[in-house]
């Protein structure tokens, strides 16, 4: 295969010279936890998923057949397997099994459709690509014959879960004949090769290809675990999409490093969710605000439901205090805070050592060796309370885009990533995100963080979610439209909206929302970011003039 070129993208000498030094990274693949535990207790559960139970010998010596099946269709050290797949074992084994050879694991986000995936597959030159039948009443077969003629590296489809169309594989046409090959079960021992290719899924530009190597992906993983005092005696919850940074790390790798299971759920539903919680005694959960607030709202649920949970880390998308608070109270567990991102995973949170006023109310601490700096424009750092620009380096931090033409704006000289969120660290070097760089409200040229209001429109009674996006204004340029998800069966006005706002939070009369718009939903990408370029493209059809996108 001809993307083998990948393998030999390495991180920056001195970052490399000086985590190899300190021992931060350890030189570990990530695909070698599984083989170990599998070795060590065979009989152990592993996997739970909606066909099954699997043991750690079941499981590591399917990801051995895959692997043989992936050497046999070509594919080698550094080629790219692209898979586009729901929370199901397949997915886990296609990792694995990628990574065993020392190829590159690149997941498409299921949600993705024509263009996302054709710019992906296009751009990361994929040969062979993995996608289920159907998944939430969509045709998948069919999508990639639409696009397959733009894809001319694209020789191999495999097809899970049902018919395969002409030009495809079914996944016993991809495995036939195929015994376990000693290739397959010998990785490589390059533990700064790249392992991950996961394109962010953007809210505001096309996706980009975000590089990982085994030495990020572990150390990330070691911190959490550190972190969080997890032990072979976890079970991990995993409703996030395992093909976006968090299912990735937490669904598809950290369970196996611990030697404890995984029970992984494909389309989310509360009641579902907490049922498995409860069943298999999940104690541990990393996913994005939605999902949070479902188990936390949904009516069914009791307190024997989550009894065994521990761990609630909410990140991936604003996280209001007050959902913090109420669920720490309702699910009986640690809810905490994490900021991170597809390029530095997990930069920071809180655990039970930090106050509950921390936990509700910021984005937590550094974790491990994760370091954080805001500046001002000119890149020099402000002072402890003061809002700039977040920058973050560490362990953790991916290697580059695929498309090296970005790492120049994205980096600075000394090796810091530039976050695109605006943040302040507190003088307890507590950091909070107050919005993105082209999150702001530019109101009389005063700047209007649209999260603030959020944050406070988020505790309203009758307000199920909330985004405050920009609207032009010929005299103050800007002013601050909130879209409003309302609660069943509530009838929501601004005028209620903004007299709730001055007479509770006391909120200065510039920030508060000047237009309401409602909807049924807020379009989200799978880690829960509102899509606020599309509510803009919305505003703009329905005749509403909409501030540009900074």
């Amino acid at each position: 295969m001809s993307t083998g070129a990948l393998g030999r993208r390495r991180p920056h000498p001195d970052r490399a010279a000086a985590y190899d030094a300190t021992g931060l990274w350890e030189g570990t693949r990530v695909d070698s936890h599984l083989r170990t535990a599998a070795r060590r207790h065979p009989d152990r559960r592993a996997l739970v998923d909606r066909a099954g139970e699997w043991t750690y010998g079941a499981l590591d010596r399917e990801v051995d057949r895959w692997a043989a099946a992936l050497l046999r269709h070509g594919v080698g050290p550094g080629d790219v397997v692209s898979w586009q797949l729901p929370n199901r074992w397949e997915a886990v084994v296609l990792h694995q099994a990628t990574l065993r050879l020392g190829a590159v694991s690149n997941p498409i986000i299921p949600i993705y459709r024509h263009s996302e995936v054709a710019f992906i597959l296009r751009q990361a030159r994929s040969e062979i690509l993995v996608v289920p039948a159907t998944f939430r009443g969509f045709d998948f077969p069919a999508m990639v014959g639409d696009i397959r003629s733009e894809l001319p590296d694209l020789a191999t489809v495999v097809v899970v879960g049902g018919r395969a169309p002409d030009g495809t594989l079914s996944v016993d046409e991809f495995l036939a004949t195929t015994e376990a090959d000693p290739r397959a079960g010998d990785p490589p021992s390059d533990a700064d090769a790249i392992a991950l290719l996961l394109y962010t899924s953007g809210t505001t530009s096309a996706p980009k290809g975000a590089l990982h190597t085994h030495d990020t992906l572990d150390y990330e993983n070691r911190s959490m675990i550190e972190f969080f005092g997890l032990s072979s005696s976890d079970v991990v919850f995993m409703p996030s999409p395992v093909a976006h940074i968090t299912g990735v790390l937490y669904g598809l790798q950290l369970p196996f490093m611990l030697g404890g299971a995984v029970v992984l759920l494909d389309v989310w539903e509360p009641g579902v969710g907490l049922e498995l919680i409860e069943r298999h005694g999940c104690t541990f959960v990393v996913a994005a605000t939605p999902f949070l607030h479902g188990l936390v709202h949904h009516p069914s649920r009791t307190p024997e439901a989550t009894r065994t949970l521990r761990t609630f880390a909410c990140g991936g998308a604003d996280v209001p205090p007050e959902l913090v608070r109420r669920a720490a109270e309702d699910l009986g567990c640690l809810v905490s805070r994490v900021y991170g991102s597809t390029e530095f995973p997990t930069a920071t949170s809180t655990n039970l050592s930090d106050p509950p006023v921390k936990r509700a109310r910021t984005d937590g601490r550094v974790i491990g060796a994760a370091q954080v700096s805001v500046v001002d424009d000119r890149d020099r750092p402000v002072p402890p309370g003061e809002p700039g620009h977040l920058l973050v380096r560490g362990p953790e931090l991916f290697v580059g885009y695929l498309d090296e033409s970005l790492d120049a704006e994205s980096f600075t000289p000394d090796g810091w990533f530039r976050t695109g969120d605006r943040a302040v660290v507190d003088d307890d070097g507590y950091l909070e995100i107050t919005g993105r760089q082209k999150d702001i409200i530019v109101r009389g040229g005063e700047n209007i963080s649209a999260k603030e209001i959020e944050d406070h429109l988020f505790e309203h009674p009758k307000v199920a979610d909330v985004a405050v996006v920009a609207v032009a204004d010929p005299v103050l340029v800007e002013r601050a439209c909130a879209v409003v998800v309302p609660r069943p069966g509530a009838e929501v006005e601004l005028g209620e909206l903004t007299a709730w706002l001055v007479e509770r939070h006391r909120i200065a009369v510039q920030k508060l929302p000047e237009r309401l718009e409602l909807v049924d939903e807020l379009p989200r990408t799978a880690s829960g970011k509102v899509q606020k370029f599309k509510l803009r493209d919305r505003l703009r059809r329905s005749g509403v003039a909409v501030a540009p996108n900074r």
